[in-house]
């Protein structure tokens, strides 16, 4: 089976590589690839067959969707596996957007709820809320962007602190919202709901907002199956979701993924239930059929990205 789990192409300008995505400059404009690289524990554990074309054409898919909304990056989707953008000045903040109440990690708003904090945004949340629970409305719950570790941080500090203005502050919050909005009807049409995802923003040079990086993949959101959500939150038991854990689970099981030099590799049968999983959620959120692009990747990509060498 061909996995792309990285990108030499020095011909297409200075290369940074991301946890996903190999990232080419060319100045005005970006080319970024992605790999099937599977990233946990600050770390690479997987390489998972189809994974990078899925998150490229799920992105495209609803950039697509949503260019109405919010101008994108967008300037050519040439490869299945390969986005060009143009180069935007950055919004050092992530634009996270929960519409439920859930998460493990210390910044989620299920953790932060059960040490007692009720304020969110301008969401006041009642005492007794259960696990899993929708919230009365959807919650702008924004992260700074920094090379440590990212922040939550209240509007005030984000504006305080420098990273937006007031008026960005407002016109980010907004169109997060309206993407958030749009994004959980289509998906409901899907028989899905979008649980919470995360944005990202640029500035073009008038000022003007841009959406930039991805949007609504499997790997920067959470997408619960609609159809089972209220018979299992009855029954006091966990939302039917797109599992990635369970090969989280087995690393966790078999190394100390924090700590060991080297990892074992993760059974091929694991390998393969991911990657159609990934597929799988590729065609309930598109309503298509995937296709797979042609391999060898490498030649693939040679050729289809002969036209923005440099």
């Amino acid at each position: 089976m061909d996995i792309l789990k990285e990108t030499n192409a020095g011909n297409l300008g200075q290369k940074k590589a991301g946890k996903v995505r190999d990232i080419y400059d060319q100045g005005d404009k970006l080319i970024l690839i992605a790999t099937d690289r599977h990233s946990s524990f600050d770390r690479i554990i997987a390489h998972i067959p189809w994974k990078g074309q899925v998150l490229n054409q799920v992105s495209a898919w609803w950039f697509e969707q949503t260019k109405a909304i919010v101008s994108n990056q967008v300037l050519a989707v040439p490869d299945p596996n390969v986005m060009v953008v143009k180069k935007y000045k950055i919004v050092p903040v992530e634009a996270v957007m929960r519409g439920y109440l859930t998460g493990v990690t210390d910044t989620s708003i299920w953790t932060r709820y059960q040490k007692g904090i009720r304020q969110f945004d301008d969401l006041n949340l009642p005492d007794g809320m259960k696990k899993n629970e929708k919230l009365p409305k959807a919650v702008f719950d924004p992260t700074t962007k920094e090379e440590k570790h990212d922040r939550a941080l209240t509007p005030e500090e984000l504006i305080k602190e420098g990273f937006l203005t007031q008026k960005l502050f407002d016109e980010v919050k907004e169109t997060a919202t309206s993407l958030f909005m749009h994004g959980q009807e289509i998906a409901a049409n899907r028989g899905l709901i979008l649980v919470d995802t995360k944005y990202e923003f640029g500035t073009d040079e008038h000022g003007d907002l841009v959406l930039i990086d991805e949007i609504h993949t499997p790997d920067s959101s959470r997408y619960w199956q609609l159809a089972s959500y209220a018979e299992r939150m009855k029954a006091g038991q966990e939302p039917e979701y797109f599992d990635k854990e369970f090969l989280r689970l087995w690393f966790k099981e078999h190394s100390d993924p924090y700590k060991d030099e080297r990892l074992p590799e993760a059974p091929a049968d694991m390998i393969e239930e991911m990657s159609i999983r990934y597929i799988r959620m590729y065609e309930q959120i598109t309503g298509t059929k995937f296709v797979k692009g042609a391999i060898p990747i490498i030649q693939r990509l040679e050729k289809n990205l002969k036209r923005y060498v440099v």
